[in-house]
């Protein structure tokens, strides 16, 4: 509170800048439309916690050697830490519903009461999502060629043709069209994700109107067709979860959100959440349960943190990003190297490589957003800029 009361006091002298110097203001927010709480730390935080649940998850791969679809691998057998850990090496890939239901809170908090936001939304995704992705997809092509040249097949995701190739470069590779994850397959979230960002930017107006009665009928309506069998399975669960995150962060705007609601309704979803499982046996109920049981305790983390002690997450969780997007070449790189080293992956069921592995995923991400993905996205924000003043 002291750092907001000491910005507004300087703010004011802002004015007494040159003109050559200062920048556009940037509107006011529209009323209404913002919680008290400028970050979220704690859901900050979580990012880089599920990014590395994704991370367990596949490290399985290591494993895998030069076949098909359809290999199993005995995580229990072969993967260090298995039995401490083995929630995240047999369920870390529910993660990416995580991140979905977040997504949809994190763009109401930022897109709802910025009255530009409409125009600039996309340049916005162009600028943040791309450039990495672009890097990734091309890295990544160039070291499945090396080993599909080596071994006769290609490492894990086997659709390495022009047509996802081609796919893959709007993101737009999970819509439907694919045969199966391809290149960088990871990224199939991001391509889905796509698809629930086109549906919020075309329903912001609505949105502004009533956030919560806009977006908590698309999400269950959507989450319905999903739990029906609907094509395009994927999709729809993408956009249901990042639109119950839109429809959570209404309720927020009502003032519903209370530390005792996010409590009691995070140990109901953990309540129904194991109902689910042992008595129903079902998965998909199961993760949407315990997705939101742990969203719910998140926020109530980041409500309860007043003095913003946890503000170190906002930087933590800018890694996440590079972390999703960079384990996996760096998987196929490492194969590469110990294929034609050792000559067997028995050192991937050593703990001192699976910690390697961790860090070494870690630093990219790190190093990522500090040396890749902020100049990039300056540059592009540079560059529309410059489009749009010209135009």
């Amino acid at each position: 509170m002291a750092r907001r009361r000491h910005l507004r006091r300087t703010c004011p002298h802002a004015r007494d800048r040159p003109a050559a110097v200062t920048k556009p203001a940037r509107p006011a927010p529209l009323p209404g439309l913002r919680v008290d709480k400028r970050h979220f730390n704690a859901l900050d935080l979580s990012r880089l916690v599920a990014s590395f649940a994704v991370l367990f998850w596949h490290y399985q791969h290591f494993f895998v050697p030069p076949v098909g679809y359809g290999f199993h691998v005995d995580r229990e057998v072969l993967t260090p830490f298995y039995h401490p850990l083995r929630w995240l090496f047999d369920y870390g890939h529910v993660a990416v519903e995580y991140f979905w239901a977040v997504s949809g809170f994190v763009f109401a908090h930022v897109y709802l009461a910025d009255s530009t936001a409409h125009r600039r939304f996309w340049i916005a995704r162009v600028a943040r999502l791309w450039p990495l992705h672009l890097l990734t997809l091309v890295l990544v092509a160039g070291l499945q060629g090396l080993y599909t040249h080596i071994n006769g097949t290609a490492f894990i995701y086997h659709e390495q043709d022009w047509k996802h190739f081609l796919l893959s470069i709007p993101l737009a590779h999970y819509w439907g069209w694919q045969h199966n994850q391809s290149f960088n397959g990871p990224s199939w979230s991001l391509s889905t994700e796509i698809l629930a960002y086109a549906a919020f930017w075309v329903l912001l107006p609505a949105l502004r109107r009533a956030p919560l009665l806009v977006a908590l009928p698309v999400a269950v309506v959507v989450l319905r067709l999903f739990f029906l069998g609907w094509p395009d399975e994927p999709v729809l669960t993408c956009i249901g979860y990042f639109f119950l995150g839109t429809s959570i962060y209404g309720a927020a705007l009502r003032g519903w959100l209370t530390l005792p609601v996010l409590v009691t309704a995070s140990v109901a979803c953990i309540a129904a959440g194991w109902i689910a499982a042992t008595r129903y046996h079902g998965e998909d109920a199961t993760i949407l349960a315990g997705t939101f049981a742990v969203f719910f305790a998140t926020l109530a983390i980041d409500l309860a943190d007043r003095g913003d002690r946890l503000a170190i997450g906002r930087k933590l969780g800018d890694a996440s990003y590079g972390i999703y997007l960079w384990h996996f070449p760096l998987q196929v790189a490492l194969v590469l190297v110990i294929d034609a080293t050792l000559g067997s992956r028995a050192i991937a069921s050593q703990p001192a490589f699976l910690l390697f592995f961790l860090a070494l995923a870690v630093a990219a991400g790190f190093a990522s957003h500090r040396w890749i993905e902020r100049p990039a996205q300056k540059a592009v924000l540079r560059l529309a800029g410059r489009w749009r003043a010209a135009a």
